[in-house]
């Protein structure tokens, strides 16, 4: 009853706020719920806090002793949502497959796949020397294993 009464709080608070999206969520036998959120345009403090405090006011401490953590996904988390790809557009991603693994920008998130593009050096076809290719790949969100943000300094 517990566990139902905290998803209905979260989805409400969701509803309020379209343009935060639900990355994991989970309440233990200890009631300690955990909620890791993301936004199309980032996540501030002040987006937890709208979210923890929708779950923590709406609830009991007489009925039900519990713990609340509400956080982002985390700059070095895999991507996990659709959203996260479209809100990542233009940044270098490491995409691995079950058959290769691609470093490259990130140009296009369709609903189905996500298009990456990269640059490499081969061998020139005629002649000594190398030249620079443009390559790019279609990736479907089914055959990603994990994709990360590649953050360059």
């Amino acid at each position: 009853m517990f566990k139902i009464t905290v998803t209905e709080l979260l989805e409400t608070a969701l509803t309020e706020r379209p343009d935060l999206f639900l990355i994991d969520f989970s309440i233990n036998s200890e009631n300690h719920i955990k909620v890791i959120l993301d936004g199309d345009n980032g996540l501030l403090v002040e987006d937890c806090m709208f979210i923890s405090r929708a779950i923590e006011h709406n609830l009991d401490r007489e009925e039900h002793d519990f713990s609340l953590e509400v956080m982002s996904a985390g700059a070095a988390s895999p991507l996990t949502h659709k959203r996260q790809y479209k809100k990542n557009m233009n940044r270098t991603l490491s995409v691995r497959t079950a058959s290769e693994e691609i470093e490259g920008v990130l140009t296009e998130a369709t609903n189905d796949t996500i298009k990456l593009e990269w640059k490499v050096r081969e061998p020139k076809p005629v002649g000594k020397g190398k030249v620079t290719v443009k390559k790019e790949a279609n990736i479907p969100y089914k055959n990603i294993v994990e994709a990360k943000v590649m953050i360059k300094f």
